[in-house]
C-alpha cells in the first residue's frame, strides 16, 4: 500500500512538473517594416542644429553627442537608421545616423549635429528647408541595452 501511495504521488509530482507545448507568440511586426520607416521615404521639413552645449553628453540611444559626428535628432525615426537630408535652397546633402530624440521646438522635424548641418549650409543660417530619406535601416534598434 505504501508502495502503491509512493508511485502515485511521484506520479502526480512528475505530471505537475513537465512542461505543456507552448502555443506560438505572434508579435507586431518591426517598427521598420512600418511604411512610416521604409527605405526611400522622403519627407519635407526644417532641420535645425545643435553642438557646444550638448557636446559630451548623453544622447537618447546612450550614445555620447559628439557634435564632430554625422549625426541627427528626429523624434520618430528608429535609433540607427539612415539618412540623407538635403538642403532645398542649394542642393547641399549629407548622410547622418539617427542617435537622439528632438528637436523640441514646434515646426522643426531634425537636428543635425554641427558637422553635419556645416556640410550644407553655414552654421549662422540656424534653420533650413530640408528633405530627408530614409536610406538604411538595417541596424536601427528602439533603445541602448
Amino acid at each position: 500500500m505504501k508502495k502503491l501511495l509512493l508511485v502515485i504521488i511521484t506520479a502526480i509530482t512528475l505530471i505537475g512538473c513537465s512542461s505543456t507545448p507552448k502555443k506560438a507568440v505572434s508579435y507586431p511586426k518591426s517598427h521598420v517594416q512600418n511604411s512610416k520607416f521604409k527605405v526611400g521615404r522622403t519627407v519635407k521639413g526644417r532641420a535645425s542644429w545643435y553642438g557646444d552645449y550638448f557636446h559630451g553628453k548623453k544622447t537618447a540611444s546612450g550614445e555620447k553627442y559628439n557634435m564632430y559626428n554625422l549625426t541627427a535628432a528626429s523624434k520618430t525615426l528608429p535609433f540607427g537608421t539612415i539618412v540623407r537630408v538635403k538642403n532645398l535652397d542649394n542642393g547641399k546633402s549629407v548622410k547622418v545616423k539617427i542617435n537622439d530624440r528632438g528637436p523640441y521646438v514646434q515646426g522643426r522635424m531634425i537636428d543635425l549635429s554641427r558637422a553635419a548641418f556645416k556640410k550644407i549650409a553655414p552654421l549662422g543660417a540656424g534653420v533650413l528647408k530640408v528633405e530627408v530619406t530614409i536610406l538604411d535601416t538595417s541596424k536601427t534598434f528602439r533603445y541602448k541595452h
